[in-house]
């Protein structure tokens, strides 16, 4: 017989209860389940990668800068010692972090505790002004500066003074200004590594990127992000059985790229205090250097420079190299030079840099066509020409490179509507223009703010800098759009000649007018020594655009 129900004061019956009981008795189990396997599933990220790394090279050299030589173990230790010594300040999961120094051990070992840590990391470019560096300190909340006295104990001193973010400043080093960070870390005994429990969307890094106006963007990193990069890295790219990498590019920016996958492949860096052609070529044949990462301009100085012929760079197995357009026909003289050992890779700060390659065989020296793609897309993204539309453009058109995948940025800082144009249409829009071949090959006509409109056409400057750079006196070449009252834009060349050589104008104009018809050929040419390039060592083509546009009531 069933019995007969009886209520409570709260109007309740026992039944009712004693269900509700069992029910959140079931809830809580399934929620200790739910804990206990949490992290069932739970990827590797880049902090879990940069431990393994090291210790699989624990007994061998991984470090070589200067007179300092570190194993993997050495490192490690270092790095637990410096990652205690940040926390004993209140240096924590999700600390916002800057870094200022020029090439050094130390840089690596506290990006190595700052990302163990968990820390969202940004770099302070070694050449900025001060009006640069606290913009990015401010705009960005920096928190704890990390600081070399030896170059920037000024400089800290001056940030600290002014960017109320600010909390803690180290010095890696003996300083008035800040903490001495490495007499900190060394009051500790080294500990195991232990990663921070990071989720794939916590910020990891951000990188400031420039613009054609206003001030630069914070471009947010994630921990999926840096972790994609290392993944495709690691299976994508050419890396040598025996890696002996070089390192002549700023550690806190480019050059920590390298780091994770060397390591895990069980190489070592070789790490040089900046570019000098000579140093680099010194090194290749000390160090017997097999791999390598330079921009375009780096390149061209290697082939120019008188020591190339007089040092052995067998050894050297694969050339990495990005970050901007390299010409046909140097890339044809650079293989004539080095051998086939160009792999190149193209990205941006906001999918960071490898959406598509070109590998060393896909560098096929006979053909200019092939060698000015950027490849094909790595099969980790999602990679379509689009149309303005959003619609994918039949092969050979013109269209933007859109992007989907983990490697994507999170989003820019503070900045919701730029964030949302990039993303638009649930893409992200790399603002490059390009088509694709039958074979799936990329090639880039140019930036899609680089364009210049004259006379009502639309002309890329890529194209117009393949023709020039082909002449045989031409060292390097870049085309700008400049202030023109009959046509509203007019296309002019800077052109830098190679040591001893010289052409005519005329010669260069009718050139790009046979190959590419009198709309492109230059109005004017301007020959001069130089031109301007990033930190990095790529070319800035708004400094350059700056010369011929500050003077005009527009800047378009």
């Amino acid at each position: 017989m069933e019995p007969v129900p009886v209520l409570c004061n709260s109007g309740y019956r026992i039944r009712d209860r004693e269900h509700i009981s069992m029910t959140a008795r079931a809830e809580q189990k399934e929620d200790q389940m739910t804990d206990e396997f949490a992290d069932l599933h739970r990827p590797v990220y880049g902090p879990d990668l940069l431990i393994t790394a090291l210790e699989r090279n624990h007994d061998k050299p991984a470090l070589y800068l200067g007179d300092v030589i570190l194993t993997g173990g050495q490192m490690r230790d270092q790095i637990s010692c410096f990652a205690q010594a940040l926390a004993s300040l209140g240096i924590t999961q999700g600390t916002t972090t800057a870094m200022l120094s020029k090439n050094r051990p130390e840089v690596l070992i506290s990006m190595g505790a700052t990302m163990i840590t968990g820390c969202r990391a940004s770099a302070l470019n070694p050449m900025g002004s001060l009006d640069d560096h606290k913009y990015i300190v401010d705009d960005a909340e920096i928190e704890t500066l990390i600081f070399d006295p030896n170059a920037f104990e000024e400089r800290a001193a001056e940030l600290k003074a002014s960017s109320p973010s600010l909390t803690n400043v180290l010095s890696m080093g003996p300083s008035e200004v800040g903490i001495d960070i490495l007499a900190l870390a060394a009051t500790f005994e080294p500990a195991p590594l232990k990663a921070a429990h990071v989720d794939a969307e916590d910020a990891s890094s951000m990188v400031y990127t420039g613009g054609t106006t206003g001030k630069p963007k914070g471009v947010v990193g994630s921990f999926r992000s840096g972790a994609a990069l290392n993944q495709i890295q690691m299976s994508e790219w050419q890396w040598p059985e025996d890696n002996r990498f070089l390192i002549c590019t700023p550690l806190s920016h480019a050059g920590a790229a390298f780091f994770i996958p060397t390591l895990l492949r069980g190489g070592a860096l070789i790490v040089l205090p900046a570019f000098e052609p000579g140093a680099v070529l010194e090194a290749i044949e000390k160090h017997k250097i097999t791999a390598t990462m330079l921009v375009p301009t780096m390149i061209y100085m290697l082939m120019d420079h008188p020591d190339l012929p007089k040092r052995d760079v067998s050894s050297l197995q694969t050339l990495f190299y990005g970050a901007s357009a390299m010409s046909p026909a140097r890339l044809q003289e650079g293989i004539k030079k080095f051998g086939q050992i160009f792999f190149q890779f193209y990205g941006q700060t906001e999918c960071g840099m490898t959406i598509s390659v070109l590998r060393k065989e896909e560098h096929v020296a006979d053909d200019p066509a092939r060698l000015a793609t950027c490849g094909r897309p790595v099969p980790w993204l999602d990679v379509r020409l689009l149309d303005d539309d959003l619609n994918e453009v039949p092969q050979g058109e013109l269209g933007e490179i859109c992007v989907r995948g983990p490697l994507i940025m999170k989003g820019y800082w503070k900045k919701p509507a730029e964030t949302a144009e990039a993303f638009r249409g649930g893409w992200l829009h790399t603002g490059d223009i390009a088509r694709k071949d039958k074979d799936g090959f990329m090639s880039i006509v140019d930036r899609k703010k680089d364009m210049i409109v004259t006379g009502g056409f639309n002309v890329f400057p890529r194209e117009i800098e393949d023709v020039i750079s082909a002449h045989p006196s031409v060292a390097s070449v870049a085309v700008v759009g400049v202030p023109d009252d009959k046509w509203g834009e007019a296309v002019k060349a800077c052109v830098v000649l190679r040591a001893g050589l010289t052409v005519d104008t005329e010669e260069l104009v009718d050139k790009v007018k046979a190959a590419k018809g009198s709309v492109h050929a230059p109005k004017s040419i301007d020959f001069v020594d130089s031109l301007p390039l990033t930190p990095l060592g790529k070319l800035d083509k708004k400094a350059l655009r700056a010369r011929y546009w500050e003077t005009s009531a527009r800047a378009v």
